[in-house]
C-alpha cells in the first residue's frame, strides 16, 4: 500500500513538473537553452506521439518510464532554481484549478460541428 501512495505522488509530482517546464519554456527569465530543453521535453511529454510506440512490448513504455522522467529531470537542472520554485507553485495551481466550462463548451460545439460536416459530406456520397 505504501508502495502505491509514493507511486502517485511521484507521478503527481511529474505532472505538476511537466507543467512547470511548459510555464518555464514561455518565462523571460529562463536561459534560451533552457527554454530550448524545458519546452520540447514538455511537448514531448504532453505529445501522443512517442519516440517508441506503446504497442512494441516492453520498449513500448521505456520512454513513459525512463526517457521522460530522465529529460524531466535535466530540464528542472537547466533552469534556475529560484525560478523553477516559483513556477512549480503556478503549476500547481494550474493543475489544482477547475477547468473551464466555456472550454468545454468550445470543445463540444467544434466536435459537434465536425460530426455534422462528416454526416453530410457522407450523405451526399450515397
Amino acid at each position: 500500500m505504501h508502495l502505491i501512495s509514493k507511486a502517485k505522488s511521484w507521478a503527481k509530482s511529474l505532472k505538476r513538473d511537466i507543467v512547470a517546464l511548459w510555464l518555464a519554456a514561455r518565462d523571460r527569465r529562463v536561459p534560451w537553452y533552457a527554454k530550448a530543453v524545458a519546452g520540447a521535453i514538455a511537448a514531448y511529454a504532453l505529445s501522443p506521439i512517442d519516440l517508441i510506440p506503446d504497442f512494441i512490448p516492453v520498449l513500448g513504455y521505456l520512454d513513459d518510464l525512463v526517457i521522460v522522467p530522465l529529460g524531466i529531470l535535466l530540464a528542472t537542472r537547466l533552469v534556475p532554481g529560484e525560478v523553477m520554485a516559483a513556477l512549480r507553485v503556478e503549476a500547481a495551481r494550474r493543475i489544482e484549478q477547475p477547468s473551464s466550462r466555456a472550454g468545454l463548451i468550445f470543445i463540444l460545439v467544434v466536435w459537434l460541428t465536425c460530426i455534422i460536416f462528416l454526416a453530410l459530406a457522407v450523405r451526399k456520397l450515397i
